[in-house]
């Protein structure tokens, strides 16, 4: 996360108003108004979006965690491609990793088969790339911070030595 406290509260609530977030980082609403319009233009805050429950929606995504090994390009690393992967619609997040794999993708499609058809037609297609291996979400428990599906049993869970 960040050690910064008004980022920290925004990245929890990007809709909260301004002078809640200015009480909350002892702050005054416009030095709050000026450090987030200061972030949005130098690219630290990219955007704002909603964590959506899909289980709640009429027509839930199918999720692909995707593990990507990667052939480096001279000169350019594991960069150029990354952001090739990256621009394909169904890609929702792309991260270089350590480990076993070279990227780790998050794609969504309407169905099983629109994420099999987008890893074997454009995925496995692409130049550099050697292999794949995909996983498919079941079920969400916790996503971006928000607890998903209700709290059954809100105290914390013991810890044993």
């Amino acid at each position: 996360m960040t050690n910064d406290p008004l980022l920290r509260l925004l990245r929890r609530n990007g809709r909260a108003p301004e002078a809640e977030l200015a009480e909350r980082a002892s702050l005054s609403t416009d030095e709050v108004r000026e450090q987030i319009a200061a972030w949005e233009a130098d690219g630290t805050v990219l955007g704002y979006q909603a964590v959506v429950d899909s289980a709640q929606t009429a027509h839930a995504a199918v999720v692909g965690i995707i593990e990507v090994k990667l052939t480096p390009e001279r000169e350019g690393g594991f960069d150029r491609l990354a952001r090739r992967i990256a621009r394909f619609d169904q890609v929702v997040s792309c991260y270089l990793m350590s480990g076993g794999y070279d990227l780790l993708l998050s794609v969504e499609g309407g169905d099983l088969m629109e994420v099999a058809r987008f890893v074997s037609e454009k995925l496995s297609t692409m130049e550099g790339v050697l292999s794949t291996a995909t996983h498919f979400r079941l079920k969400t428990y916790k996503e971006n911070g928000f607890a998903h599906g209700g709290d059954d049993d809100p105290e914390r869970l013991p810890v044993a030595p």
